[in-house]
């Protein structure tokens, strides 16, 4: 995983600096404005939120992830190794002067508050994050349960078109908090909507960046008959579809479900039977480039203020991908059905495991989850 010092960033930074003073420093063209992502340490190579996040700052100055000759002039990324460089990182971006930071995920709320508070000039934009309420702070919220559902009862509509007996079925989230809980009782509802009943185990790996731990759990329960297994863990996550390629590749029908972004690519292994196939049956996407996407154009626009931002499935923040062909029409008909359900308000998707368990047969005790 390529990271980048802050020091080489900011450099990169003040070549470019707006109506900067410093001598010899070029002011940007009418029009153009500058962006840094600051993320957590699993940086944008985690294939899932932050690279999501990195792909909205490439949409919007119309570059690619192979080609993006503005690196560094317009846009730039920083790596936090440890959370006790958030606000070392947020400072150091601030005195580059770009006209927005971005930060991805909720982990950097605190230090975002604070320094947002003491720099009110600096526009900001935090992802998965609700209620700081400071003008300069626009935050991108997403309706994960809802997404989740959708992926709970593909994969359990999959399972009975494929005549799996009594299927079973795994989450894996990475830390603890709000937004992985709306991901896992989201997805533990979509299960139980299509199979009442069904086994549904749960592990939380404790971070955003091991994927071996999850790789670990995800032979556990493949090796004990689970079907399919559902992460929201950023990095790790990709240990369970590491180990669902491997999986398959011996000849078990097992399925890995990806987040944030479609994670087919990451799931594909050789099939000397069948050519390339991929272990990830679906993804929920969370559409994060659209929240990164709709703060540059307000910010370019003038139109930018401290705001929350709504992305749910009518807005098309959240989904699932449809990539993997074995993901049968029939089965995709029937989620698209059940989408639009949720979306007309006939079916209601707790996003909290208080509200849950409120739904008769919804697990009195669900491992990981925090209460809300």
């Amino acid at each position: 995983m390529k990271k980048f010092a802050f020091a080489a960033a900011a450099a990169a930074f003040a070549l470019a600096a707006a109506g900067c003073e410093r001598q010899g420093v070029p002011a940007l063209a009418e029009g153009e404005i500058r962006v840094m992502l600051l993320t957590d340490d699993s940086g944008i190579d985690d294939r899932s939120f932050n690279a999501a996040a990195w792909r909205g700052i490439l949409e919007f100055f119309g570059e690619t992830w192979d080609y993006a000759p503005s690196r560094g002039r317009l846009f730039n990324v920083v790596t936090a190794e440890t959370a006790a460089m958030y606000i070392t990182n947020l400072m150091h971006a601030i005195d580059e002067r770009p006209d927005l930071i971005v930060t991805a995920g909720f982990t950097w709320r605190e230090s975002v508050m604070s320094v947002a508070i003491t720099n009110p000039q600096q526009n900001f934009l935090i992802v998965d994050v609700a209620g700081i309420g400071l003008p300069n702070v626009m935050e991108a919220v997403y309706v994960e349960h809802e997404g989740s559902f959708l992926v709970g009862a593909a994969a359990a509509l999959q399972a009975i078109e494929e005549g799996v007996e009594n299927p079973s079925f795994g989450f894996i989230g990475g830390i603890a908090g709000e937004i992985i809980t709306r991901f896992h009782v989201g997805f533990v509802q979509g299960v139980l909507y299509v199979l009442p009943g069904a086994e549904i185990h749960s592990f939380y790996v404790g971070s955003f960046s091991e994927p071996a731990l999850a790789r670990t759990q995800a032979m556990n329960w493949f090796d004990a008959g689970v079907y399919a297994i559902f992460s929201a863990a950023g990095d790790s996550g990709n240990g369970a579809i590491i180990e669902a390629a491997a999986q398959r590749q011996a000849g078990r029908n097992v399925w890995a479900i990806g987040v944030d972004s479609d994670q087919f690519h990451e799931g594909l292994y050789p099939d000397f039977r069948a050519g390339p196939n991929s272990a990830v049956l679906t993804s929920m996407i969370k559409r994060v480039e659209a929240g990164v996407y709709y703060a540059l154009g307000a910010v370019r626009d003038g139109s930018f203020y401290g705001r929350t931002v709504r992305f749910g499935l009518p807005e098309g923040g959240v989904g699932f991908s449809t990539a993997n062909p074995a993901l049968s029409e029939g089965v995709i008909a029937r989620v698209e059905e059940i989408r639009q359900r949720i979306i007309d308000g006939d079916i209601a998707v707790a996003p909290t495991l208080a509200a849950a368990r409120q739904i008769p047969g919804f697990p009195e005790v669900l491992t990981g989850a925090i209460d809300g």
